[in-house]
Protein backbone atom coordinates (compact mmCIF):
# COMPACT_ATOMS: atom_id res chain seq x y z
CA UNK A 1 0.00 0.00 0.00
CA UNK A 2 2.74 2.23 0.47
CA UNK A 3 3.94 2.51 -2.93
CA UNK A 4 0.54 3.46 -4.01
CA UNK A 5 0.87 5.76 -6.81
CA UNK A 6 -0.21 9.81 -6.50
CA UNK A 7 -1.99 11.23 -9.48
CA UNK A 8 -2.32 14.68 -9.81
CA UNK A 9 -5.67 16.73 -10.85
CA UNK A 10 -5.64 20.06 -11.84
CA UNK A 11 -8.38 22.06 -11.56
CA UNK A 12 -7.63 24.17 -14.45
CA UNK A 13 -11.60 26.37 -14.40
CA UNK A 14 -12.08 29.52 -13.59
CA UNK A 15 -12.21 33.32 -15.71
CA UNK A 16 -9.92 34.89 -12.89
CA UNK A 17 -12.70 37.71 -13.53
CA UNK A 18 -10.83 39.69 -9.81
CA UNK A 19 -7.93 40.19 -11.75
CA UNK A 20 -8.96 42.29 -14.54
CA UNK A 21 -7.77 43.43 -17.10
CA UNK A 22 -4.99 40.77 -16.86
CA UNK A 23 -6.75 38.09 -16.90
CA UNK A 24 -9.63 37.77 -19.30
CA UNK A 25 -12.06 34.57 -19.89
CA UNK A 26 -10.31 33.31 -22.24
CA UNK A 27 -7.44 33.59 -21.00
CA UNK A 28 -7.53 33.23 -17.52
CA UNK A 29 -5.26 34.16 -14.03
CA UNK A 30 -3.94 30.45 -14.14
CA UNK A 31 -2.01 30.56 -17.35
CA UNK A 32 -0.46 33.45 -16.39
CA UNK A 33 3.28 34.18 -15.14
CA UNK A 34 1.89 36.10 -12.18
CA UNK A 35 5.04 35.51 -10.12
CA UNK A 36 7.10 36.69 -13.33
CA UNK A 37 8.65 33.18 -13.74
CA UNK A 38 6.30 29.87 -14.41
CA UNK A 39 2.81 30.59 -15.10
CA UNK A 40 0.41 29.28 -12.31
CA UNK A 41 -0.54 26.26 -13.87
CA UNK A 42 3.08 25.29 -14.71
CA UNK A 43 4.07 26.05 -10.66
CA UNK A 44 1.26 23.80 -9.43
CA UNK A 45 3.00 20.88 -11.59
CA UNK A 46 6.44 21.86 -10.77
CA UNK A 47 6.23 21.76 -6.85
CA UNK A 48 5.66 18.44 -7.03
CA UNK A 49 8.96 17.25 -8.90
CA UNK A 50 10.69 15.09 -6.61
CA UNK A 51 7.40 13.06 -4.93
CA UNK A 52 8.14 9.42 -5.25
CA UNK A 53 5.62 7.47 -7.15
CA UNK A 54 4.02 10.56 -8.80
CA UNK A 55 1.79 9.92 -12.19
CA UNK A 56 1.38 12.10 -15.25
CA UNK A 57 -1.08 15.08 -14.46
CA UNK A 58 -4.97 14.72 -15.13
CA UNK A 59 -6.33 18.32 -15.98
CA UNK A 60 -9.78 19.67 -15.94
CA UNK A 61 -10.15 22.25 -17.97
CA UNK A 62 -12.53 24.02 -20.25
CA UNK A 63 -12.98 23.34 -24.38
CA UNK A 64 -11.44 26.94 -24.91
CA UNK A 65 -8.35 26.40 -22.81
CA UNK A 66 -7.25 23.33 -23.69
CA UNK A 67 -4.23 24.08 -26.13
CA UNK A 68 -3.35 26.35 -23.81
CA UNK A 69 -3.04 23.64 -20.99
CA UNK A 70 -1.07 21.11 -23.40
CA UNK A 71 1.09 23.96 -25.21
CA UNK A 72 2.21 25.32 -20.75
CA UNK A 73 2.74 21.12 -19.58
CA UNK A 74 4.87 20.52 -22.59
CA UNK A 75 7.04 23.28 -22.12
CA UNK A 76 7.91 22.35 -18.86
CA UNK A 77 8.10 18.75 -20.12
CA UNK A 78 5.08 17.46 -18.41
CA UNK A 79 2.98 14.80 -20.31
CA UNK A 80 -0.55 14.53 -19.37
CA UNK A 81 -2.06 11.63 -18.83
CA UNK A 82 -5.86 13.11 -19.90
CA UNK A 83 -6.85 16.49 -20.36
CA UNK A 84 -10.37 16.54 -19.79
CA UNK A 85 -12.55 19.50 -21.55
CA UNK A 86 -15.76 20.34 -19.13
CA UNK A 87 -18.22 22.15 -22.04
CA UNK A 88 -19.57 24.33 -19.30
CA UNK A 89 -18.42 24.92 -15.74
CA UNK A 90 -20.28 22.53 -12.91
CA UNK A 91 -18.23 23.43 -9.77
CA UNK A 92 -15.42 21.38 -8.36
CA UNK A 93 -17.53 18.17 -7.18
CA UNK A 94 -18.46 17.21 -10.98
CA UNK A 95 -14.67 18.77 -12.38
CA UNK A 96 -12.98 16.32 -9.91
CA UNK A 97 -15.64 12.95 -10.32
CA UNK A 98 -14.40 13.22 -13.92
CA UNK A 99 -11.05 12.89 -12.69
CA UNK A 100 -11.69 9.94 -10.58
CA UNK A 101 -13.15 8.11 -13.12
CA UNK A 102 -10.57 8.23 -15.11
CA UNK A 103 -7.72 7.84 -12.88
CA UNK A 104 -9.95 4.44 -11.72
CA UNK A 105 -10.48 2.89 -15.62
CA UNK A 106 -6.34 2.40 -14.98
CA UNK A 107 -5.89 1.94 -11.59
CA UNK A 108 -8.54 1.90 -8.66
CA UNK A 109 -5.92 1.54 -6.16
CA UNK A 110 -4.09 5.33 -6.86
CA UNK A 111 -4.31 7.73 -4.90
CA UNK A 112 -5.75 11.44 -6.41
CA UNK A 113 -3.74 14.93 -5.14
CA UNK A 114 -6.22 17.33 -6.01
CA UNK A 115 -4.92 20.91 -6.63
CA UNK A 116 -6.52 24.10 -7.86
CA UNK A 117 -4.49 25.34 -10.70
CA UNK A 118 -4.32 29.09 -9.33
CA UNK A 119 -2.92 29.44 -6.37
CA UNK A 120 0.38 30.66 -5.30
CA UNK A 121 2.49 28.59 -2.82
CA UNK A 122 6.20 29.64 -2.05
CA UNK A 123 7.07 26.30 0.47
CA UNK A 124 7.60 23.17 -2.02
CA UNK A 125 9.52 21.20 0.47
CA UNK A 126 6.79 21.61 3.28
CA UNK A 127 3.88 21.12 1.01
CA UNK A 128 5.33 17.87 -0.20
CA UNK A 129 5.86 16.88 3.29
CA UNK A 130 2.25 17.80 4.49
CA UNK A 131 1.50 14.97 1.35
CA UNK A 132 3.67 12.64 3.13
CA UNK A 133 1.69 12.81 6.03
CA UNK A 134 -1.58 12.87 4.48
CA UNK A 135 -0.72 9.68 2.24
CA UNK A 136 -1.29 6.87 5.35
CA UNK A 137 -4.50 8.41 6.24
CA UNK A 138 -5.61 8.90 2.83
CA UNK A 139 -5.09 4.90 2.64
CA UNK A 140 -6.89 4.03 5.60
CA UNK A 141 -9.95 5.83 3.70
CA UNK A 142 -10.01 8.67 4.85
CA UNK A 143 -10.66 11.99 2.51
CA UNK A 144 -7.82 14.27 3.54
CA UNK A 145 -7.76 18.20 3.16
CA UNK A 146 -5.00 20.37 3.84
CA UNK A 147 -5.81 23.34 5.95
CA UNK A 148 -3.83 26.31 5.88
CA UNK A 149 -2.33 27.12 9.26
CA UNK A 150 -3.75 31.27 8.86
CA UNK A 151 -1.11 34.41 9.29
CA UNK A 152 -3.86 36.68 9.55
CA UNK A 153 -7.68 37.27 9.27
CA UNK A 154 -9.13 36.53 6.14
CA UNK A 155 -12.70 37.07 4.95
CA UNK A 156 -12.09 36.06 1.99
CA UNK A 157 -11.78 32.57 2.61
CA UNK A 158 -13.34 29.26 3.91
CA UNK A 159 -12.60 28.41 7.18
CA UNK A 160 -11.64 24.31 8.51
CA UNK A 161 -11.98 23.54 12.40
CA UNK A 162 -10.07 21.26 13.98
CA UNK A 163 -11.88 18.22 15.73
CA UNK A 164 -9.77 15.42 17.73
CA UNK A 165 -6.47 14.20 16.10
CA UNK A 166 -6.78 14.63 12.17
CA UNK A 167 -10.26 14.93 11.97
CA UNK A 168 -12.74 17.47 11.09
CA UNK A 169 -14.79 19.24 13.48
CA UNK A 170 -16.77 21.16 10.78
CA UNK A 171 -16.33 23.69 8.22
CA UNK A 172 -17.63 27.36 7.77
CA UNK A 173 -18.17 29.66 5.09
CA UNK A 174 -16.36 32.79 4.94
CA UNK A 175 -16.47 34.91 8.29
CA UNK A 176 -16.73 38.45 9.11
CA UNK A 177 -13.93 40.24 10.53
CA UNK A 178 -14.36 40.03 13.96
CA UNK A 179 -15.03 36.26 14.16
CA UNK A 180 -11.83 35.72 11.56
CA UNK A 181 -10.26 36.98 14.38
CA UNK A 182 -11.12 34.95 16.78
CA UNK A 183 -10.69 32.00 14.57
CA UNK A 184 -7.07 32.77 14.40
CA UNK A 185 -6.56 33.68 17.84
CA UNK A 186 -8.03 30.21 19.05
CA UNK A 187 -5.75 28.62 16.98
CA UNK A 188 -8.16 25.76 16.45
CA UNK A 189 -8.93 26.93 12.50
CA UNK A 190 -7.30 26.39 9.30
CA UNK A 191 -7.68 27.91 6.17
CA UNK A 192 -9.83 26.05 3.57
CA UNK A 193 -7.25 25.35 0.57
CA UNK A 194 -9.31 23.38 -1.74
CA UNK A 195 -6.52 20.69 -1.85
CA UNK A 196 -7.37 16.79 -1.14
CA UNK A 197 -5.62 13.68 -1.08
CA UNK A 198 -7.92 10.42 -0.96
CA UNK A 199 -7.91 7.30 -2.68
CA UNK A 200 -10.08 6.96 -5.67
CA UNK A 201 -11.68 4.18 -4.73
CA UNK A 202 -12.63 5.90 -0.95
CA UNK A 203 -13.80 9.28 -3.25
CA UNK A 204 -15.98 7.07 -5.46
CA UNK A 205 -17.52 5.53 -2.53
CA UNK A 206 -18.25 8.56 -0.79
CA UNK A 207 -19.74 9.94 -3.71
CA UNK A 208 -22.12 7.31 -4.69
CA UNK A 209 -23.35 7.93 -1.35
CA UNK A 210 -23.64 11.72 -1.21
CA UNK A 211 -24.09 12.56 -4.29
CA UNK A 212 -25.39 9.50 -6.86
CA UNK A 213 -26.78 11.91 -9.70
CA UNK A 214 -23.16 13.66 -9.87
CA UNK A 215 -21.84 10.01 -10.47
CA UNK A 216 -23.94 8.82 -12.62
CA UNK A 217 -24.34 12.04 -15.00
CA UNK A 218 -20.12 12.13 -14.94
CA UNK A 219 -20.00 8.90 -15.88
CA UNK A 220 -22.39 8.64 -18.74
CA UNK A 221 -20.70 11.69 -19.99
CA UNK A 222 -17.34 10.04 -20.45
CA UNK A 223 -18.85 7.11 -21.61
CA UNK A 224 -20.60 9.03 -24.24
CA UNK A 225 -17.88 11.45 -24.75
CA UNK A 226 -14.69 10.60 -27.54
CA UNK A 227 -10.91 10.54 -26.83
CA UNK A 228 -9.24 12.79 -29.44
CA UNK A 229 -5.67 12.27 -28.23
CA UNK A 230 -4.58 13.62 -25.30
CA UNK A 231 -7.91 15.28 -24.89
CA UNK A 232 -11.18 13.70 -23.76
CA UNK A 233 -14.49 15.19 -24.96
CA UNK A 234 -17.71 14.81 -22.94
CA UNK A 235 -21.14 14.12 -24.07
CA UNK A 236 -22.99 17.54 -23.90
CA UNK A 237 -26.13 16.69 -23.67
CA UNK A 238 -25.70 13.89 -20.55
CA UNK A 239 -23.13 16.63 -18.81
CA UNK A 240 -25.72 19.67 -19.31
CA UNK A 241 -27.70 17.57 -16.35
CA UNK A 242 -25.21 17.57 -14.26
CA UNK A 243 -25.54 19.42 -10.58
CA UNK A 244 -23.73 22.15 -9.74
CA UNK A 245 -22.19 21.62 -6.44
CA UNK A 246 -18.62 22.23 -4.91
CA UNK A 247 -17.40 19.12 -3.59
CA UNK A 248 -16.71 20.76 0.03
CA UNK A 249 -20.49 21.25 0.41
CA UNK A 250 -21.58 18.04 -1.87
CA UNK A 251 -19.15 15.52 0.29
CA UNK A 252 -16.84 16.45 2.59
CA UNK A 253 -19.45 18.54 4.62
CA UNK A 254 -21.36 15.41 4.39
CA UNK A 255 -18.43 12.39 4.96
CA UNK A 256 -17.67 11.50 8.19
CA UNK A 257 -14.27 10.26 6.85
CA UNK A 258 -13.39 14.05 6.67
CA UNK A 259 -9.84 14.57 7.70
CA UNK A 260 -7.22 17.66 7.67
CA UNK A 261 -3.46 17.85 7.29
CA UNK A 262 -2.44 21.59 8.90
CA UNK A 263 -0.02 23.21 6.08
CA UNK A 264 2.14 25.91 7.31
CA UNK A 265 2.58 27.29 3.88
CA UNK A 266 2.71 31.08 2.23
CA UNK A 267 -0.60 30.25 0.35
CA UNK A 268 -2.81 32.49 -1.64
CA UNK A 269 -5.31 31.81 -3.95
CA UNK A 270 -4.75 35.35 -5.64
CA UNK A 271 -8.56 36.33 -5.38
CA UNK A 272 -7.62 40.02 -5.93
CA UNK A 273 -5.45 42.16 -7.23
CA UNK A 274 -4.66 43.53 -3.40
CA UNK A 275 -3.72 39.77 -2.44
CA UNK A 276 -1.85 39.84 -5.56
CA UNK A 277 0.22 42.55 -4.18
CA UNK A 278 1.01 41.23 -1.28
CA UNK A 279 3.56 38.98 -2.89
CA UNK A 280 5.68 41.98 -4.38
CA UNK A 281 8.00 44.20 -2.70
CA UNK A 282 6.58 47.60 -1.79
CA UNK A 283 8.48 50.88 -2.21
CA UNK A 284 9.25 53.17 1.35
CA UNK A 285 5.80 54.83 0.23
CA UNK A 286 3.76 51.46 0.08
CA UNK A 287 3.39 51.16 -3.53
CA UNK A 288 3.67 48.35 -5.74
CA UNK A 289 5.30 49.45 -9.32
CA UNK A 290 5.52 46.38 -12.44
CA UNK A 291 6.30 47.34 -15.77
CA UNK A 292 7.36 50.73 -16.87
CA UNK A 293 6.17 52.98 -14.11
CA UNK A 294 6.69 56.78 -12.80
CA UNK A 295 5.25 57.40 -9.78
CA UNK A 296 5.01 61.15 -8.01
CA UNK A 297 3.67 61.77 -4.79
CA UNK A 298 1.94 58.67 -4.66
CA UNK A 299 0.83 56.22 -1.81
CA UNK A 300 -0.08 52.77 -0.83
CA UNK A 301 -1.02 52.61 -4.55
CA UNK A 302 -0.56 49.37 -7.13
CA UNK A 303 0.45 50.71 -10.71
CA UNK A 304 1.12 47.44 -13.21
CA UNK A 305 2.02 48.58 -16.46
CA UNK A 306 2.80 45.89 -19.72
CA UNK A 307 2.70 47.70 -22.75
CA UNK A 308 3.86 51.42 -21.90
CA UNK A 309 4.51 54.09 -19.85
CA UNK A 310 1.85 54.45 -16.63
CA UNK A 311 3.13 57.60 -14.43
CA UNK A 312 0.73 58.55 -11.06
CA UNK A 313 0.72 62.49 -9.92
CA UNK A 314 -0.74 62.91 -6.02
CA UNK A 315 -2.48 59.51 -5.71
CA UNK A 316 -3.59 57.66 -2.75
CA UNK A 317 -4.46 54.46 -2.40
CA UNK A 318 -5.66 53.01 -5.78
CA UNK A 319 -5.11 50.50 -8.43
CA UNK A 320 -3.86 51.18 -11.89
CA UNK A 321 -4.10 48.28 -14.21
CA UNK A 322 -2.87 48.65 -17.62
CA UNK A 323 -3.10 46.16 -20.68
CA UNK A 324 -2.36 46.78 -24.47
CA UNK A 325 -6.10 47.14 -24.81
CA UNK A 326 -7.94 48.40 -21.78
CA UNK A 327 -6.73 50.42 -18.52
CA UNK A 328 -8.34 49.60 -15.16
CA UNK A 329 -8.11 52.65 -12.47
CA UNK A 330 -10.17 51.73 -8.74
CA UNK A 331 -9.62 52.50 -5.54
CA UNK A 332 -7.84 49.51 -3.64
CA UNK A 333 -10.90 49.12 -0.84
CA UNK A 334 -13.08 48.01 -3.94
CA UNK A 335 -10.69 45.39 -5.10
CA UNK A 336 -13.51 42.80 -4.32
CA UNK A 337 -16.19 44.80 -6.66
CA UNK A 338 -13.98 44.24 -10.01
CA UNK A 339 -16.39 40.96 -10.79
CA UNK A 340 -19.42 43.57 -10.90
CA UNK A 341 -16.82 45.93 -13.29
CA UNK A 342 -16.62 43.19 -15.52
CA UNK A 343 -19.93 42.04 -15.77
CA UNK A 344 -21.21 45.11 -16.69
CA UNK A 345 -18.72 44.83 -19.32
CA UNK A 346 -19.90 41.37 -20.74
CA UNK A 347 -23.35 42.91 -20.67
CA UNK A 348 -22.27 45.39 -23.17
CA UNK A 349 -20.62 42.58 -25.13
CA UNK A 350 -17.16 44.04 -24.65
CA UNK A 351 -14.39 41.89 -26.39
CA UNK A 352 -12.36 43.14 -23.51
CA UNK A 353 -13.67 40.70 -21.42
CA UNK A 354 -12.94 37.42 -23.26
CA UNK A 355 -9.60 37.76 -24.41
CA UNK A 356 -6.34 40.48 -24.78
CA UNK A 357 -5.35 42.14 -27.99
CA UNK A 358 -2.98 39.23 -28.36
CA UNK A 359 -5.01 35.86 -29.34
CA UNK A 360 -3.73 32.35 -28.59
CA UNK A 361 -4.49 29.89 -30.89
CA UNK A 362 -3.17 25.95 -30.90
CA UNK A 363 -1.03 27.00 -34.02
CA UNK A 364 0.61 30.27 -32.00
CA UNK A 365 -1.07 33.27 -31.99
CA UNK A 366 -2.41 36.66 -33.33
CA UNK A 367 -2.11 40.62 -32.60
CA UNK A 368 -4.06 42.86 -33.53
CA UNK A 369 -1.71 46.13 -34.20
CA UNK A 370 -4.42 48.46 -36.36
CA UNK A 371 -7.56 48.42 -37.32
CA UNK A 372 -10.46 50.79 -39.25
CA UNK A 373 -13.33 50.85 -41.26
CA UNK A 374 -12.05 48.27 -44.09
CA UNK A 375 -9.15 47.42 -42.94
CA UNK A 376 -7.14 45.17 -39.89
CA UNK A 377 -3.77 44.59 -39.40
CA UNK A 378 -2.54 41.96 -37.54
CA UNK A 379 0.93 40.01 -36.66
CA UNK A 380 0.80 36.37 -36.41
CA UNK A 381 3.05 34.04 -35.15
CA UNK A 382 3.38 30.04 -35.81
CA UNK A 383 5.04 27.63 -34.14
CA UNK A 384 7.55 25.66 -35.84
CA UNK A 385 6.01 22.69 -37.20
CA UNK A 386 2.17 23.87 -36.89
CA UNK A 387 -0.29 24.83 -39.66
CA UNK A 388 -3.44 26.93 -39.63
CA UNK A 389 -6.63 25.54 -41.04
CA UNK A 390 -7.55 25.11 -44.69
CA UNK A 391 -10.09 27.86 -44.95
CA UNK A 392 -11.62 30.64 -47.10
CA UNK A 393 -13.28 34.16 -46.58
CA UNK A 394 -16.22 35.34 -47.82
CA UNK A 395 -15.99 39.44 -47.03
CA UNK A 396 -12.01 40.09 -47.03
CA UNK A 397 -9.18 39.62 -49.07
CA UNK A 398 -5.46 39.22 -46.92
CA UNK A 399 -1.87 40.45 -47.53
CA UNK A 400 0.80 38.70 -45.88
CA UNK A 401 4.41 39.90 -45.51
CA UNK A 402 6.95 37.49 -43.99
CA UNK A 403 9.08 39.01 -41.58
CA UNK A 404 10.91 36.14 -39.81
CA UNK A 405 11.14 32.47 -40.68
CA UNK A 406 9.47 30.81 -43.47
CA UNK A 407 6.05 30.39 -44.51
CA UNK A 408 4.63 27.40 -47.19
CA UNK A 409 1.46 28.95 -48.44
CA UNK A 410 -1.77 26.83 -49.82
CA UNK A 411 -3.23 29.71 -52.42
CA UNK A 412 -6.43 27.57 -54.49
CA UNK A 413 -4.29 25.08 -56.39
CA UNK A 414 -0.52 26.52 -55.88
CA UNK A 415 1.70 25.32 -52.80
CA UNK A 416 4.78 27.42 -52.14
CA UNK A 417 7.59 28.73 -49.78
CA UNK A 418 8.39 32.75 -48.75
CA UNK A 419 10.91 33.70 -46.72
CA UNK A 420 11.67 37.06 -44.72
CA UNK A 421 10.57 40.12 -47.07
CA UNK A 422 8.61 38.05 -49.22
CA UNK A 423 4.40 38.69 -49.49
CA UNK A 424 1.66 37.40 -51.31
CA UNK A 425 -2.25 37.80 -51.95
CA UNK A 426 -4.86 35.90 -50.44
CA UNK A 427 -8.12 36.97 -52.78
CA UNK A 428 -11.42 37.14 -51.64
CA UNK A 429 -13.09 33.85 -51.82
CA UNK A 430 -9.64 31.57 -52.20
CA UNK A 431 -9.31 28.45 -50.39
CA UNK A 432 -5.60 28.96 -48.27
CA UNK A 433 -3.92 27.75 -45.64
CA UNK A 434 -0.27 28.85 -43.89
CA UNK A 435 2.38 26.60 -42.10
CA UNK A 436 5.53 26.65 -40.77
CA UNK A 437 7.89 24.10 -42.27
CA UNK A 438 10.95 25.43 -40.30
CA UNK A 439 12.76 25.00 -37.27
CA UNK A 440 12.36 28.29 -35.89
CA UNK A 441 9.17 30.63 -35.61
CA UNK A 442 7.39 31.85 -38.07
CA UNK A 443 6.19 36.08 -38.12
CA UNK A 444 4.08 37.81 -40.53
CA UNK A 445 2.09 40.71 -41.32
CA UNK A 446 -1.34 40.38 -42.09
CA UNK A 447 -3.29 43.20 -43.51
CA UNK A 448 -6.84 42.40 -44.16
CA UNK A 449 -9.16 44.41 -46.54
CA UNK A 450 -13.06 44.50 -47.18
CA UNK A 451 -16.16 44.85 -45.96
CA UNK A 452 -16.36 42.70 -42.98
CA UNK A 453 -13.59 41.55 -41.05
CA UNK A 454 -14.26 39.70 -38.01
CA UNK A 455 -13.02 35.94 -37.44
CA UNK A 456 -16.61 34.64 -37.69
CA UNK A 457 -15.72 35.23 -41.69
CA UNK A 458 -14.07 31.96 -41.51
CA UNK A 459 -14.76 28.68 -43.92
CA UNK A 460 -12.85 25.67 -42.38
CA UNK A 461 -12.38 22.59 -44.60
CA UNK A 462 -9.82 21.09 -42.94
CA UNK A 463 -8.33 21.42 -39.45
CA UNK A 464 -5.78 19.30 -37.35
CA UNK A 465 -7.18 20.71 -34.29
CA UNK A 466 -10.49 19.72 -34.64
CA UNK A 467 -12.43 23.00 -34.77
CA UNK A 468 -15.45 23.63 -36.43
Amino acid sequence: MSNQTIYPVLLGGGSGTRLWPLSRELYPKQFLALNGGQTLVQETLLRLKGLDNLAAPVVVCQEPHRFIVAEQLREINFKPLSIVLEPQGKNTAPAITLAALQISQLDPQGLMLVLPSDHMIEEKERLQQSILEAKPLAQEGQLVTFGIVPTKPETGYGYIRKGMGNQVSHFIEKPDLQTASDYVRSGEYLWNSGMFLWSVEHFLHELERYQPEILSVCRKSLEEGQTDGIFQRLNDAYFAQCPSISVDYGVMEQTRHAAVIPLPVTWSDIGSWNSWQDYHATDERGNVQVGDVVLYNSDNSLVHSTSRLVTTLGIQDLMVIETADAVMVGHRSQAQQLRALVGELKSQQRSEVLHHRKVHRPWGSYETLDQGTRFLVKRITVRPGEALSMQLHHHRAEHWIVVKGTAQVTCGESTFLLTENQSTFIPLGVKHRLENPGLAELELIEVQSGSYLSEADIVRFDDRYCRT
